[in-house]
């Protein structure tokens, strides 16, 4: 039964591991990987010193601050929702409805936004024409590029990640609910006393893995809403690593970058993990 999975990690994500050594090599397509000259440090303080850094920076862990504050709570907050619907015709439409747009594809999300809040025909623009106020281009401006990448996300996503926290409440036991109303709990004190402290390992485990990402932002979503104008707070570092490594072709430098990414996902997971295992006793491992 585990044979496939282990196959699965061994052949896609071990195995081509080996290839991070070019961010310590200046690679070379030709030569490859065992005849590239080595170069050490070299791509590394190159990002360090660049001018990009601290704005890539800037602008990932913004948008990952905002994901853990507002997309991180939802699912559970709509999980909670559907557990206490109590008609099973329509708990079952909503859930279906929540969960359609996760098997929608991105760059068909994106372009609907894009249709969305397009200054001449979007129905966003159409809304504030009836209040005459002035066509706004918004994926012009980049104030409001966090808002609109962040509310797509929760929209695609919000469902489908109810599926964990339903399953969580599921295992909740049933008689703590009726002792709860027993002693003449309110369904509000029901939800705050018995559901949230049933399921908060899985919260806590979440979001130690949330915390891996922090540095982490997907790409083709950003890639497929922003443009120059708004790079001032839409790129951040899965897009310069794009750029830079599969459209300027500087392989090594793009390997640098993306490993920095990886070793302070590796820290905060190590360190998030410690800090829950000695507070309330929860951990990955």
């Amino acid at each position: 039964m585990l044979l496939p999975g282990i196959l699965y990690f061994l052949v896609f994500k071990y195995a081509p591991m080996y290839g991070v050594v070019i961010a310590f090599q200046k690679y070379n397509l030709y030569k490859g990987i065992f005849q590239s000259e080595w170069v050490g440090f070299k791509y590394f303080i190159e990002f360090f010193q660049g001018p990009d850094m601290w704005r890539l920076i800037r602008n990932t862990l913004l948008i990952n601050i905002y994901q853990l504050l507002f997309a991180f709570p939802a699912p559970i907050i709509l999980a909670l929702a559907f557990n206490e619907l109590r008609k099973a015709m329509f708990k079952k439409v909503s859930q279906t409805i929540s969960f359609l747009p996760h098997f929608i594809s991105t760059v068909v999300i994106a372009g609907l936004v894009v249709n969305f809040l397009s200054p001449s025909s979007g129905i966003a623009n159409k809304f504030l024409g009836f209040f005459d106020i002035s066509p706004i281009s918004f994926l012009l401006i980049p104030d409001y590029f966090r808002t609109i990448f962040i509310s797509m996300g929760i929209w695609k996503s919000v469902g489908w990640g109810t599926i964990i926290y339903l399953a969580a409440i599921a295992g909740i036991n049933p008689e703590l609910y009726e002792a709860a109303s027993i002693d003449g709990a309110s369904k509000l004190k029901k939800v705050w006393y018995v559901t949230l402290p049933g399921i908060m390992p899985v919260i806590i485990i979440l979001f130690i893995l949330q915390l891996g990402d922090i540095l982490s932002v997907g790409a083709e979503s950003i890639i497929l809403l922003y443009n120059p104008v708004t790079y001032e707070t839409a790129d951040v570092l899965s897009t310069y690593v794009y750029r830079r490594g599969l459209i300027s072709g500087e392989f090594s430098f793009a390997a640098a970058v993306d490993l920095f990414n990886s070793v302070v996902g590796l820290i905060l997971v190590f360190t998030a993990n410690k800090i829950s295992k000695k507070v309330t006793e929860t951990s990955i491992w």
